[in-house]
């Protein structure tokens, strides 16, 4: 959209083992609808500092960390930028922790668009209470630190797109792979027993009664229907409890609805575009702020 109006700042959140360049595109679409765009990689994925000694490993011992560094974000980097509370696209893991701080923080965010939010998490055939239960059972032992059953083996760049659970487009898969072959640096491997215990304390959290209904923002919430990562009707159930939560169902995609192919992805935007052009973040009120005027 060249010459779009200006529309204010947009944080963008990507989800459990990402990073910034693999959303290059998505980057550059939101420029290209007048957003100023902010993003940044979670505390131990990414270019981020990793917490343990093996780089493979996704660690954190509560979500709150996560709470503290999109606090950090939103305050030294997003407000200097406008006066105006930002717009959020939000991926997963991202959508989850946005999630937390759109409960806590009822002002920070003038709207949100979740795409396959972690509202729940598939358990591979295996009974949801069962995998809490070892995941407990494994933390109280003390391994922690350790990779849970099969994950070590989730390095990306031993996964081939036949294998791989995410997207159904295998040039959009290649692109974040070559990426990854030349900074290896930046790949995460499957979760440890201590991320897969912060979440599922967390998902308990978000879907506590009264947590859902107590956020006031605009929400739409996409949902990949072929999705094998996040569970999406516990995302529709979770939105129908939303004050102004909408959804958008894209049956034939798998969890990365933004890596999916050229045809998804139209609708996904289709539907984005028609969230920001009900009200949301009205193209006139969102110019750029003069940094040199103190932040209110």
């Amino acid at each position: 959209m060249p010459g779009a109006a200006p529309r204010g700042v947009c944080l963008l959140l990507h989800g459990q083992t990402e990073f910034i360049e693999k959303y290059a595109e998505v980057i550059d679409e939101l420029r290209g609808r007048g957003f100023a765009v902010v993003t940044f990689d979670w505390r131990g994925q990414g270019g981020s500092a990793r917490p343990l000694a093996d780089p493979l490993k996704p660690f954190v011992r509560d979500f709150a960390q996560f709470d503290d560094d999109l606090a950090s974000v939103l305050e030294q980097v997003v407000r200097p930028l406008s006066e105006h509370p930002p717009l959020a696209l939000a991926h997963s893991m991202g959508a989850h922790i946005l999630l937390r701080t759109l409960h806590d923080r009822p002002d920070a965010f003038a709207g949100a668009v979740l795409s396959a939010p972690m509202i729940a998490i598939a358990t591979r055939g295996y009974p949801a209470a069962l995998t809490r239960l070892v995941t407990a059972l494994y933390n109280g032992l003390g391994c922690a630190q350790d990779f849970a059953w099969g994950m070590a083996a989730r390095d990306p760049l031993r996964i081939g797109f036949d294998a791989q659970l995410v997207t159904s487009d295998p040039v959009r898969f290649a692109r974040a792979q070559d990426f990854l072959k030349s900074h290896p640096e930046l790949r995460l491997a499957g979760p440890t027993w201590g991320w897969l215990d912060a979440a599922y304390r967390s998902m308990a959290r978000v879907t506590a009664p009264g947590f859902a209904e107590a956020i006031a923002a605009p929400v739409l919430v996409c949902g990949a229907g072929r999705d094998r990562i996040c569970l999406s009707a516990a995302a529709r159930a979770f939105t129908a409890r939303l004050p102004h939560g909408r959804s958008a169902e894209f049956a034939d995609a798998e969890h990365e609805i933004l890596m999916e192919n050229d045809s998804i992805r139209a609708r996904f935007w289709a539907a984005f575009d028609g969230f920001v052009e009900s009200g949301v973040i009205p193209a006139e009120r969102s110019e750029r702020r003069d940094p040199s005027k103190p932040v209110p």
